[in-house]
């Protein structure tokens, strides 16, 4: 039951805020309506009714004091001028009571004219909205008699709903941008720690409340923090860097000036996998920290990500693509996390496939192979840096560092993204797809 009710209720902050300041302000219309309104107009109506009943009885008594029932209608006559009534008798008799089902008074006027009056057969407040007309009984007949229905019930009874309605409405309107006011900063507030996780440090200023203000401040301090540390570690790499590839380099030179035997070739090969070994690592540890986010055609960073493979050597096609448009992202990260999907593909299949799908949220680049795959169970331990699930993927035997799934994962993630592992229904091996958020 409680799950059920989630399912209805909004799941923005704007809109249950929003049911939070409405729900009261109905429910007390509602009360104030049944209980105040409805009793005050019975009470007004049952008051009103009740002069009107001394003067019908006044009428009765008048023509029951007639000698006939030509002095009874002349009597009828004088008295319903003098009372502003239409007095007709006698009459044809209508046995059942009529009023429409909105009208709440007319309920009350017909109890209230059954109850104080003898012989009351119909009461009939539907044929003329502005009239009632009552049939009773008379010492010569049925006697009918009309009269303003504004003398039996207040002219306006739906007037005061209407002025409650009108006023809360308007309250309403307030509150509503009232609240929006108030919720805009939060908005903003979300929109540049979503912007700022997927990479994009837009211009943000804390405004609104005290509160948001303080929560805005310390978003502020903590995204100068992360930059700082984030530009600290790329001069912190960039120094590594220089300092591992400089010894590197001169060991590569030194053994290419001896003379050449196995032991030679098989340090100098020794020194090439550790170069390897290094950038890999490099590459992995900075991630996209010195790339700058640009506005990229999908279907032209795909294109040339397939031509690269293609003049390599490598049997990758362009598959299907869908959708068209730029995406913000950081287009060198993003080409260095296609290569490594497509060097995993056709590492461990003959073939591969890269294509791409993109929606208003996001940007799917998928790339497949008709490899071995990876089994279901081991998808999540693929992903980590320097896992290696079976011995083909040794480095020392040819294999990969273990870093290729672990860099297109991370730089994924710094776009808002993620990557899903699966099977290639198309191709029989891996599906790798690399999600972006727009």
């Amino acid at each position: 039951m409680r799950a059920r009710m989630k399912s209805y209720l909004p799941r923005g902050l704007f809109g249950r805020a929003a049911l939070i300041l409405i729900v009261p302000i109905v429910t007390i219309q509602l009360v104030v309506s049944v209980v105040f309104i409805q009793r005050h107009f019975e009470g007004v109506t049952r008051q009103m009714t009740g002069g009107v009943l001394i003067e019908i009885g006044y009428l009765q008594t008048e023509i029951a004091a007639a000698g006939s029932l030509e002095d009874a209608q002349r009597r009828a006559a004088a008295v319903g001028r003098a009372l502003v009534m239409q007095v007709e008798l006698p009459v044809a008799p209508q046995t059942l009571d009529q009023r429409p089902f909105w009208d709440w008074s007319g309920r009350e006027v017909i109890r209230t004219l059954r109850g104080g009056l003898r012989g009351v057969s119909a009461v009939d407040l539907a044929t003329e909205p502005r009239r009632v007309r009552l049939q009773v009984a008379s010492a010569y007949g049925l006697m009918q008699v009309v009269l303003e229905r504004r003398r039996l019930s207040a002219s306006n009874p739906h007037q005061l709903l209407v002025l409650t309605a009108a006023a809360s409405a308007l309250m309403t309107l307030i509150a509503y941008v009232f609240l929006r006011n108030q919720l805009a900063p939060i908005a903003r507030l979300a929109r540049a720690a979503e912007d700022f996780g997927r990479g994009r440090a837009v211009p943000y200023k804390p405004r609104g409340a005290t509160e948001v203000r303080v929560a805005g401040a310390a978003f502020l301090d903590m995204r100068a923090r992360i930059e700082r540390q984030i530009e600290q570690r790329t001069l912190l790499l960039s120094g590594v860097s220089h300092d591992l590839r400089s010894p590197l380099t001169r060991m590569k030179l030194g053994l290419s000036l001896l003379p050449e035997d196995e032991d030679i070739g098989a340090l100098l090969r020794d020194v090439l996998d550790m170069e390897r070994l290094v950038d890999e690592f490099l590459a992995f540890a900075r991630g996209d920290a010195m790339d700058s986010v640009d506005e990229v055609d999908p279907a032209a960073l795909v294109a040339r990500a397939v031509e690269n493979a293609q003049r390599a050597g490598q049997a990758v096609t362009l598959g299907p693509c869908e959708g068209a448009g730029v995406v913000r992202l950081r287009e060198a990260a993003v080409m260095r996390a296609l290569e490594n999907l497509i060097g995993n593909a056709v590492r461990f299949g003959t073939r591969a496939e890269v294509s791409f799908a993109m929606t208003e949220r996001s940007l799917r680049l998928t790339v497949e192979d008709d490899g071995p795959g990876i089994p279901k169970d081991r998808r999540d331990e693929a992903v980590l840096p320097f896992a290696r699930l079976d011995v083909a993927r040794d480095p020392n035997r040819g294999g990969g560092v273990g870093l290729g799934l672990a860099i297109a994962a991370d730089i994924a993630r710094s776009h808002g993204g993620m990557l899903r592992l699966a099977d290639s229904e198309a191709m029989g091996g891996l599906r790798a797809d690399l999600v972006l958020s727009r």
